[in-house]
């Protein structure tokens, strides 16, 4: 799998030395606010592991993002399939995960312009799509800079459907529509 670059980032496979931030950015309550619960050091060691049996298997999945000169290590972005069935499976799913220090500078939407450009032009895909609740604005905004389009709500079938996040909302982008709106 091939490392990523845009102007500001290197969207890389991940390093040993990647672990320690990693596992801090699971754990930050902030980070992990729209997620049942923070991970531990523990959790985010057999993360790593299945991050890359997914790489080994589908050829794409979880990019470590470092800012070259300045940061090693900021986050992720990825590309997976998810291991849930639900109306819209099988897809595959593009998401985000920024330590704080690193939002609102457009990060996210720049990293994931170029794991969707991988996904459409390299991989071929013919859809993909991104989910989180109602309520996490900041990734919501970011789906739609990147021209997602809001398709349905749906309960997360790994929740209890009682549990205040089991709600999602899904969205969207083809490769057509992809290509439509390419500059």
């Amino acid at each position: 799998m091939p490392d990523l670059e845009t102007p500001r980032l290197r969207l890389r496979r991940w390093r040993p030395e990647d672990l320690n931030p990693f596992a801090a950015l699971n754990a930050d309550p902030e980070v992990m606010e729209h997620f049942p619960s923070a991970l531990s050091r523990e959790e985010s060691i057999a993360t790593v592991s299945r991050i890359e049996k997914h790489f080994e298997k589908h050829g794409y999945g979880l990019w470590a993002v470092e800012l070259p000169g300045e940061a090693p290590f900021i986050g992720f972005i990825f590309l997976a399939v998810p291991a849930f069935e639900a109306s819209f499976t099988p897809c595959v799913e593009i998401g985000w995960r920024l330590a704080r220090p690193w939002w609102g500078q457009g990060f996210a939407t720049e990293g994931a312009r170029a794991v969707l450009a991988h996904g459409f032009e390299s991989l071929k895909l013919p859809e993909i799509v991104s989910f989180t609740v109602p309520g996490n604005t900041r990734s919501r905004r970011v789906m739609e800079k990147l021209g997602m389009r809001y398709s349905e709500e749906f309960e997360h079938p790994n929740l209890p459907p009682q549990h205040p996040l089991c709600r999602h909302v899904l969205y969207r982008l083809s490769r057509a529509e992809w290509a439509n709106r390419r500059p």
